[in-house]
């Protein structure tokens, strides 16, 4: 596996008793303005800062391991949620969707990941190592960052 480094975000992440970012919480889950994200490497992916750190990094250590991740869904705004729903329902009726307003994906705190069978392995081993962890049944493409994890 490949070297992790220590940046200074490491040590900063500030959530409140929700587990949301403290930065990002007065704009509200899916309302969050582009500039107030980070991109994810060189993709058009964008999440909480230090979840775009960590997984840039991720996705830059497993390529070194020989495995491709890939991302297909990352913050999701408001709109793209009352969409999801209505297009895949919602997950506790069946559906594959959280209710609007409360996904993971709307914090910039869940990447939805293009995984095959190595690299979920990869994952299921590695992930947490940089605060994601698969913590949707049912899901096994759906990672959420969990700072405090680490």
């Amino acid at each position: 596996m490949a070297a992790q480094g220590t940046s200074a975000a490491d040590q900063a992440y500030k959530l409140n008793g929700k587990g949301i970012p403290e930065d990002l919480a007065a704009y509200g889950n899916g309302r969050i303005p582009a500039e107030a994200l980070e991109q994810v490497g060189g993709t058009r992916h964008k999440l909480w800062a230090p979840a775009a750190e960590k997984l840039t990094q991720l996705i830059a250590d497993a390529k070194a391991d020989g495995v491709k991740i890939g991302i297909t869904d990352s913050y999701r705004p408001y709109t793209e949620q009352v969409d999801l729903a209505r297009r895949k329902g919602l997950y506790s009726q069946g559906g594959l969707a959280a209710k609007p307003g409360t996904s993971e994906h709307g914090w910039g705190m869940a990447t939805d990941l293009d995984l095959n069978p190595e690299a979920l392995a990869w994952m299921r081993k590695n992930g947490g190592r940089y605060g994601f962890v698969e913590n949707v049944r049912r899901e096994s493409w759906h990672w959420a960052f969990r700072p405090n994890a680490l």
